[in-house]
């Protein structure tokens, strides 16, 4: 097994050590010699007529803001640009980007709106009280560190489909930044030796994560001689590669004896093109993720109904202590509906529709009163125990000359996925097993859905796990003008919310709507605001709140928001200030 190497002194034996990396470093060159290639000769047809002034990026970090350069200075397109972004962030993320799970991807290509659900599926057998002991009750830890917790990954199905449906040039050429940064090494930022540490304890003697990433120290060279392997294959191969070739086998044989993941449940595992969410809003039109992602459905709803409250809101100063208040009511009411009626939607009948309907939503925002007294008339939220969503995700947002845009969310779902390295592979995998309902409780669900609230999102084999991940796009007369998306688990939706809030109906620039104070609120607990690190809520405001009746508690996460707003045919991209993202007009 050939570990991942550092800087620091080894004592391999030295041919053997030379030889590997000299065929690697050969392998490398050869995916990376046509990425600076003249785009005509490599384009799979003519690129249409220029929309904007220049592509953009905004990206979690600066290896992958490099790979999207690099892709459109060939002459690739906003899609080749993600994919090469998401396979490069599986080299330099290794916390949140990932061969090993899966996200969401919304797209405007060629004037038209698409939706990629490449969200992780449950193993075929998997079963309902799987993560239960014998007196019924949740066995801690189970569904998130470790084997058990690993669903089918999505990852590499999607990026290859997105590809070859949209890309301009080869899926050789889009591959070969993550290859050369597997091969040639990254170098460890002191926040990700942070994150790794302060994760290993959780995995220790648990799984095999300190073998491969014990040696992720802050400054040194960080090299993966396994995953460019892997990476290389995937080139070669084509991404159906990961689920029936030699990366599959390797897969199956981890997970063998320890988890349920086989060969057959990969072989199975297709990446969806779904419809995307559209909802007319103030001039604009809102694309988002649709179930089993539950708050693009969440975001349209709190926009809608602020807009409903529009004269409630008037006069009121952003972020004090009253509009806090109304949009908390209003939060109430969306994570009220997200828990009761969302899940997967090949599993279920959901009433999306109805849950984004005009009239019901201008009745839900006609119950929000100014001098209404928090938990007083508390809406009634769905029942069963669910772990936290966890906020350890990344999210990219692209858009290129010819006015195409991606917004991508993806996800290990915890930091540093289930804590299990694919031996031989050099990746790890996910723990979205814990996006379940681990102890469903049977109650039935109001408004016709079909199934209990419980069942909704409660393991079942093949199911896709409810997800919170929100990539967004907003179009003025058919044309982009806002890409965006953030990690954060049930934060992403009030994150985005606020973001939009401020740009749109406070006026704000991007970098200032990205540095504003943020706020959360999820219905449970009941009268709680959540208030961050970068921006924390004190003083009189915290005063004010706490005599309205609200309990307010620290969140350690601050999230990491990249988007990209254009204004006329210009595109300005930002990058959340609480992270190291990278944001880049290309010209």
């Amino acid at each position: 097994m050939s570990m991942p190497t550092h800087d620091a002194p080894r004592a391999p034996d030295v041919f053997t050590s030379f030889a590997r990396r000299l065929a690697l470093a050969a392998l490398c060159a050869t995916f990376t010699a046509g990425v600076l290639a003249p785009a005509p000769a490599l384009a799979k047809t003519a690129l249409p007529k220029a929309v904007f002034a220049a592509s953009a990026v905004a990206t979690p970090d600066r290896y992958s803001a490099d790979a999207a350069q690099q892709i459109f200075a060939a002459g690739g397109n906003a899609v080749d640009a993600a994919v090469a972004i998401a396979f490069t962030l599986a080299v330099t993320r290794p916390d949140a980007g990932n061969l090993g799970g899966g996200g969401f991807m919304t797209l405007f290509v060629d004037g038209k709106p698409y939706f990629l659900d490449y969200r992780e599926r449950a193993p075929q057998q998997a079963t309902r009280d799987m993560y239960l002991d014998d007196k019924g009750n949740v066995v801690p830890g189970m569904s998130a560190v470790g084997h058990r917790a690993v669903a089918v990954p999505g990852t590499v199905d999607g990026m290859w489909q997105a590809q070859q449906r949209f890309g301009k040039l080869k899926w050789k050429q889009v591959l070969a930044p993550a290859i050369r940064y597997a091969t040639e090494g990254f170098q460890v930022d002191p926040w990700l030796q942070q994150r790794r540490d302060a994760t290993a304890k959780t995995f220790a003697g648990k799984t095999n994560f300190d073998a491969y990433f014990a040696s992720l120290k802050a400054g040194a060279m960080y090299r993966q001689p396994e995953l460019a392997q892997t990476l290389a294959r995937i080139a070669s191969d084509g991404g159906r590669e990961f689920y029936e070739g030699r990366t599959a086998d390797l897969i199956a044989q981890q997970m063998y004896g320890h988890g349920l993941v086989t060969k057959a449940d990969l072989l199975q595992y297709k990446a969806i093109w779904r419809q995307p969410l559209s909802a007319n809003w103030n001039g604009y039109q809102v694309l988002s993720a649709p179930p089993p992602g539950s708050s693009g459905v969440g975001l349209i709803q709190m926009l809608k109904m602020k807009a409903d409250l529009k004269q409630a809101f008037d006069g009121i100063e952003l972020n004090s202590a009253p509009y806090i208040h109304l949009v908390a009511q209003i939060e109430d009411r969306v994570f009220a509906d997200r828990q009761q009626y969302l899940g997967d939607p090949d599993s279920s009948t959901l009433p999306v529709d109805k849950l984004l309907d005009d009239a019901y939503l201008a009745q839900r925002a006609d119950e929000v009163k100014a001098d209404e007294v928090p938990g007083a008339a508390p809406v009634k939220p769905g029942s069963g125990e669910a772990a936290p969503e966890k906020a350890q995700t990344t999210h990219f947002s692209v858009v290129d000359k010819w006015g195409n845009a991606v917004s991508n969310t993806m996800t290990l779902d915890g930091e540093f996925g289930s804590g299990v390295v694919v031996d031989g592979a050099g990746f790890l995998l996910n723990d979205a097993m814990d996006d379940f309902v681990t102890k469903p409780v049977a109650v039935s669900a109001p408004g016709g859905s079909g199934a209990s609230s419980a069942d909704l999102n409660s393991v079942l084999p093949g199911r896709r796990p409810l997800s919170s991940m929100t990539p967004t796009i907003v179009l003025k007369d058919n044309k982009v003008s806002l890409v965006i998306g953030t990690p954060g688990g049930s934060r992403i939706l009030t994150s985005i919310f606020q973001v939009m809030t401020d740009l749109y109906d406070f006026n704000m620039t991007p970098a200032d709507a990205l540095a504003a104070m943020r706020f959360h609120h999820q219905l449970l607990p009941q009268k709680t605001i959540y208030f961050e690190p970068y921006r924390p809520i004190g003083g009189e405001l915290a005063a004010q709140l706490q005599a309205m009746g609200y309990a307010l508690e620290g969140q350690s996460f601050n999230g990491d928001v990249q988007m990209i707003r254009i204004e006329g045919t210009t595109p300005e991209p930002a990058s959340d200030p609480r992270g190291i993202g990278v944001s880049r007009v290309i010209p």
